[in-house]
């Protein structure tokens, strides 16, 4: 599940984990409006979420700690998907509580294997 205000960024997303990681079920947002609400419709919880952080009408932080709430969703990763990619950012994040970082713009070359590595439980702080 990808969560970007951005047109081009989800449609690079659903590219990405459709034609290249192979993935058939990708959800898309276009904003955080209902976000748990629309969680919650889902056909079943995602193993990962991807949330961009500067989405309105509430953040990717405050989209995390709704997440974070809900036990129905402990065993998702969620990963920041962000352009805010300064040292500073990067420890916000991590303090935050996300279990990872791509940093956009996306490069689907290496995608599939952050993917791959996120699966596995490993922590990803990707820095294009």
């Amino acid at each position: 599940m990808f969560v970007d205000d951005d047109a081009p960024s989800r449609e690079v997303m659903k590219v990405i984990l459709n034609r290249v990681a192979g993935y058939n079920r990708v959800e898309l947002f276009e904003d955080s409006q209902n976000f748990m609400e629309r969680l919650h419709a889902l056909p079943g919880a995602p193993d990962v979420i991807f949330l961009d952080i500067q989405v309105p009408p509430i953040d990717g932080y405050e989209m995390l700690k709704l997440i974070r709430s809900d036990p129905a969703y402990q065993k998702a990763k969620i990963i920041a998907v962000t352009a805010s990619i300064m040292p500073s950012d990067v420890a916000l994040l991590q303090q935050a509580g996300f279990d990872g970082l791509i940093g956009k713009p996306l490069v689907h070359k290496i995608f599939p294997e952050l993917l791959h590595k996120i699966l596995a439980g490993e922590p990803i702080w990707y820095i294009p």
